[in-house]
């Protein structure tokens, strides 16, 4: 375990660091060269301490000892060139090992000022060396914080689901070992800590990496116990990793080396395009490649078997044609290998069905949150078991374990150990216990898809029979079903008869958005033989996200009709309620209803045909009846919970005695960019607009990703800091505000950046700026006209009312209190929606089991700990 002492250390170095450099990654690397360095020093006090002699400082580098550096004499400036000197000749001491040549390669110190690294060595000086788990263990929690790399797709892949991979592959001692995209090394390190387990005399209940680190207080540490000195050596040596980043190949070594590996093999390679290690073949392969190919594509060599330029199909070539006779694989790909349409996708799944490929495992949406929000898959891949089975199994997850929020909060009611079980059952013997996230695919029925379309919900039997209930299509059950009307923006007007689109279709709600209200007058109307829609109509959107989402229309006492990408339904009401249907929308099973209907290839979509054809379970009138006055029950409560978290906004009653002085006197106050940097497509540096500013604070949802190059420019004029507050500057939202209380790197635009300086408590200026009088301020400064704003101008100019200290401090502690009674309110929110879903699952036939795994899902983790 990673104790608070040593993580504080490593949030220190971070805090002194964040001002010169921004970048998550970049302070990671200083963070690393500067604990090697003073680790090498450590070594040659012990060696001297011993009768030994210095290694690492000996020589011509003696002048770069650490205590030479923190001589009385030597100024702040000195040190720095001392230091600076050191690490960029450090690859070429001839009196140190290979390993620590290959660290300190290409490094150098990419900042000038004298005490930020003096106040940053000191940090770094209270670290002392040690070969221990603790140590390794300070070291992952330095990586954790590095969420996004550049703008080459890459993400830091959680701890839990590498633990999942590993745990599913089982490696032992004696297989080789390959990671052909290594990053930081994390697969490699859960395997060598799952194989220790392995031999681990007090591991009597066989737990693997995944089940070991999932516990808070661990049984036992001496692990690998039952190895020889000689195993270990082997051991070590039979692991390999290839990265084509230097820092990556730094990061690697570094932290092999502090998880007990004396010699390991990272090289820096380009895995896709040099030809150097092709006939390295390995028994084990373990990857989360890039996912996004550079701009013009990959340049490969000949030997691929497919023929292709795109990087995630490359990969996943490359794995499998390196594995040994008896290999086995597990890689994680985006969504675009298990369905895109191209010609390599397709010949690539080909390969994969007819020779590799035993099981499919479908991840939730969030796993990479706050970074990215990509689907991802794993690819499960053993030749030997791929020949002896004639299904291929598809595993879908709903719940790793956390929510799928920014933050990913633990929660319970994971299915990943579940997963674990059915993989390792499936592989044994080619079946599979009854399971509610998993079935098998015969490879006949897929390769007869011709596109060999990997999404295993499109093999779904569409109907079990657990409902008591009958079933009925959709289309038996309508007085009306048709598509909405083709309404081009030449065929809008100002005002008129009122245009509802899919935007306005929520799950299970209709969501009013009056700023975006389009029109259409009745001439328009006529002419095009628009139909109009009443309330209680049901308009299901054909489009994402998700496809086949509900609601009731409401009445908006106006003339409606709807977009083309809208379903209008008309239920016959003597046969079924609508609101039972829009009630149906709510449930993850009428999901997976309708999935085996979709269409489109990259973006998914259900035809009206098709929509008529789904089934659902059909209560007797006086059961739906029963069903909806039940859920109205519990809705009413959430329409008075969320009445309460709409409405709620701090207030400050203000002495008039209290002094009123502008923003700009008692913070720094800026803004952010005022130019449009290009996107790109997934990872680089989340860029934050007002729309990301929230009630609940800052939102990375739906957020777009700028290049690093773009992101330091930005931020040599606002660089947002932990203990920030930004301050949303345009748009329906203006006004709105929230502090920065974590450390993820982003740039802003349309968007107030205020820096507290201590003249007023950082948590008074927030809710003030909250508060109903500061929005009374917002609604008469505004300007603009489509888009009203707020100047930079007005913003600094804010009026603060500034009481003192102990007043100001009373005040924070009043608006808390009420937030704890707003937040009580969230959380009868998420109960009662949950309530909701459990009902609806009764009337799907949905097991117990299943049951409980919905109710326990939206509980945080540390209330089933009590349990």
């Amino acid at each position: 375990m990673l104790d608070t002492q040593t993580k504080k250390r490593i949030d220190d170095c971070r805090d002194i660091l964040v001002g010169k450099l921004p970048d998550p990654k970049a302070q990671i690397e200083q963070i690393t060269i500067g604990l090697i360095y003073k680790f090498m020093d450590d070594m040659d006090k012990e060696a001297i301490e011993l009768g030994g002699s210095a290694k690492f400082f000996s020589g011509g580098y003696e002048k770069y000892a650490w205590d030479k550096l923190f001589d009385t004499k030597v100024t702040a400036a000195e040190m720095l060139r001392l230091y600076s000197e050191a690490i960029e000749s450090m690859e070429k001491n001839p009196n140190i090992p290979q390993l620590f040549r290959d660290i300190f390669n290409n490094a150098y110190l990419p900042y000038r000022d004298p005490e930020t690294l003096k106040l940053f060595l000191k940090t770094i000086g209270e670290f002392e060396y040690t070969h221990s788990e603790k140590l390794g263990d300070a070291f992952e929690y330095l990586l954790s914080v590095m969420g996004s790399q550049g703008d080459a797709g890459q993400f830091r892949t959680p701890r839990h689901v590498i633990d999942f991979l590993v745990a599913i592959i089982d490696p032992d001692k004696g297989e080789t070992i390959l990671d052909p995209a290594c990053g930081t090394a994390g697969f490699l390190i859960s395997v060598y800590k799952h194989i220790l387990l392995k031999h681990t005399k007090a591991n009597k209940e066989g737990l693997n990496i995944y089940e070991y680190n999932k516990l808070e207080k661990k049984p036992f540490n001496n692990l690998g116990d039952q190895l020889t000195p000689d195993d270990r050596k082997k051991l070590i040596q039979n692991f390999a990793g290839y990265d084509i980043s230097p820092d990556m190949v730094r990061l690697s070594l570094v932290n092999l080396y502090l998880h007990g590996f004396s010699d390991p093999h990272i090289n820096e390679y380009d895995t896709l395009s040099s030809e150097e290690r092709w006939n390295e073949n390995f028994d084990v392969v373990l990857a989360n490649p890039p996912f996004m190919s550079p701009k013009g594509g990959i340049r490969p060599h000949k030997k691929f078997t497919i023929n292709s330029n795109r990087s995630e199909v490359l990969f996943v070539d490359y794995i499998a044609e390196h594995l040994n006779p008896k290999g086995k694989a597990g890689i994680i790909v985006p969504e675009g290998v298990i369905f895109q349409s191209g010609k390599a996708y397709k010949e690539l799944r080909k390969m994969l069905v007819d020779n590799y490929l035993y099981a499919v495992v479908s991840l939730p949406a969030g796993v990479f949150n706050p970074y990215s929000g990509v689907k991802t898959s794993i690819l499960l891949m053993d030749k030997a078991i791929a020949k002896k089975h004639k299904e291929i199994l598809f595993v879908k997850i709903a719940n790793d374990g956390y929510n799928l929020g920014a933050q990913r909060t633990a929660v319970k009611g994971s299915q990943l150990e579940e997963a674990i079980a059915l993989t390792h059952e499936f592989a044994a013997t080619g079946e599979i216990p009854d399971s509610l996230i998993a079935h098998t695919v015969l490879r006949t029925e897929i390769s007869a898809s011709v596109d060999y379309n990997l999404s295993g919900d499109r093999y779904k039997i569409t109907i079990d029979k657990e409902s008591t209930f009958e079933w009925k299509e959709i289309g038996e059950l309508v007085d009306l079903i048709k598509d909405g009307d083709w309404i081009e923006s030449k065929d809008q007007s100002e005002s008129g008869i009122r245009l509802i689109q899919t935007g306005n279709v929520g799950i299970g709600e209709y969501k009013d958005k009056d700023d975006k209200a389009r029109f259409i007058d009745e001439d328009t109307f006529k002419r095009l033989n628009c139909t109009e829609i009443f309330p209680n109509d049901v308009l299901v959107s054909r489009l994402p996200d998700p496809v086949g989402r509900a609601c009731l229309v409401p009445n908006l006492n106006i003339k409606m009709i709807t977009a083309v990408d809208c379903s209008i339904i008309r239920f016959n009401q003597k046969k079924i309620l609508p609101n039972l249907f829009v009630y149906y929308t709510k449930s993850d099973k009428y999901y997976d209803y309708i999935a085996p209907y979709l269409t489109g290839s990259s973006r998914s979509r259900i035809s009206r045909k098709n929509l008529e054809k789904v089934k659902i379970p059909l209560p007797p009138l006086s059961i739906q009846e029963e069903i909806v006055a039940e859920i109205e029950g519990y809705q009413k409560i959430i329409n008075g919970a969320k009445a309460v978290v709409t409405n709620y906004k701090p207030k400050i009653d203000i002495d008039p005695d209290w002094e009123m002085v502008e923003l700009n006197s008692i913070c720094d106050v800026r803004d952010g960019t005022h130019d449009s940097p290009k996107y790109v497509q997934e990872g680089g540096i989340p860029f934050i607009t007002q729309k990301n500013i929230t009630k609940e604070g800052l939102s990375f949802d739906n957020v777009n990703y700028i290049s690093q190059e773009d992101h330091e420019k930005i931020i040599k004029r606002s660089n947002v800091e932990f203990g920030d507050i930004i301050f949303s500057m345009i748009g329906a939202n203006r006004g709105m505000s929230c502090l920065i209380d974590d450390k993820r790197v982003f740039s802003i635009k349309n968007v107030g950046l205020i820096k507290p300086q201590g003249k007023a408590e950082q948590k008074f200026i927030l809710y003030y700026l909250q508060s109903q009088n500061a929005q009374t301020y917002v609604a008469n400064v505004s300007a603009g006209g489509a888009q009203s704003f707020v100047s930079l101008k007005n913003l600094r100019a804010f009026p603060i009312p500034l009481p003192d200290a102990e007043t100001q401090l009373q005040i924070v502690a009043q608006i808390e209190k009420e937030q704890a009674l707003v937040n009580a309110n969230k959380q009868l929110i998420e109960i009662f929606e949950q309530k909701i879903k459990d009902r609806i699952a009764k009337v799907w036939g949905v097991e117990k089991e299943e049951e409980e795994n919905l109710s326990m899902a939206a509980e945080p983790l540390v209330e089933y700990e009590k349990a």
